[in-house]
């Protein structure tokens, strides 16, 4: 549709990442990043939606309708670049991406599960272990990313606490790194209201450091992959992006995937005049 809407060149590479649930989008951002890496003086595109009518679910199992309360149609495009001539007037530079699946097991491979119900109608179940399942993603996905953008010094506490309690059978709590000194912004997949609370708790951040997941959950719904996105125009929005800051993008998919996106602002950030919050935010 893109392609015969905007007249592209026949030579464009087209990629669907269909399935791969409301991470698809940071999965995409990895893929656009990789092939830029190969593909010298380069754009890519990356355009992440929800089209909720083609999983709305018509029969009555509950576990089911909770998808039909939470998501709403939703979209947002991405300009990649690898031109060192578009440094000057990018908003931002791609640091880090880590994906972490977890379909192996079971549990998580069955908690977000499309199937039929006992009347034959099609729709997604959710399971009551989703937050637990998540949580195991988000702690693989850490364990992962921490040692690429943590202080070192906050490092060295962790692997110094992991060691009492590993070897020398200290009875304390394993130290959580604190991520707010890593990152000046979060950009929490907006799933829901458990989600945020969950991961709010988790990471011990402080109310500010979601607002922008709870305001789009509020304002938007869940628009699955793209409301990452929706965060941080809503962060732009507020005029808050500073140059040197560095932001956070978590999103967390069926499969059970959990992943991080890393950015950097190369500049102080205003929002465009596409900015879907510019009719809001002064609210």
């Amino acid at each position: 549709m893109i392609i015969n809407k905007y007249k592209l060149r026949s030579n464009i590479k087209s990629y669907n990442l269909s399935g791969m649930g409301c991470s698809a989008s940071v999965i995409s951002i990895n893929l656009a990043n990789d092939l830029l890496q190969v593909h010298r003086n380069s754009y890519a595109i990356v355009v992440s939606t929800e089209n909720i009518t083609q999983n709305w679910y018509f029969g009555n199992r509950e576990s089911m309708l909770i998808p039909n309360c939470l998501f709403r149609v939703g979209g947002a495009a991405i300009l990649l670049s690898n031109w060192r001539s578009d440094r000057c007037h990018s908003k931002y530079r791609l640091l880090h991406v880590v994906h972490t699946h977890q379909g192996a097991d079971d549990k998580a491979f069955q908690c977000v599960y499309q199937e039929q119900d006992e009347e034959d109608k099609t729709g997604v179940s959710l399971s009551k272990d989703w937050m637990v399942i998540a949580g195991h993603a988000l702690k693989a996905n850490i364990t992962t990313l921490g040692p690429l953008v943590l202080p070192f010094s906050e490092q060295l506490f962790f692997l110094a606490m992991l060691v009492a309690k590993k070897v020398f059978k200290a009875k304390t709590k394993l130290y959580r790194p604190d991520f707010k000194l890593a990152f000046d912004h979060f950009c929490i997949h907006a799933g829901g209201r458990g989600v945020i609370d969950e991961l709010e708790k988790n990471l011990q951040l402080k109310p500010e450091h979601v607002e922008a997941s709870r305001m789009t959950l509020y304002r938007f719904g869940n628009t699955s992959s793209s409301s990452t996105w929706y965060e941080l125009a809503y962060t732009e929005a507020k005029g808050r992006i500073h140059r040197g800051h560095r932001i956070w993008q978590i999103a967390f998919g069926s499969g059970f995937k959990c992943n991080s996106a890393v950015w950097q602002a190369l500049r102080n950030v205003k929002p465009s005049q596409y900015n879907p919050w510019l009719d809001c935010i002064d609210r």
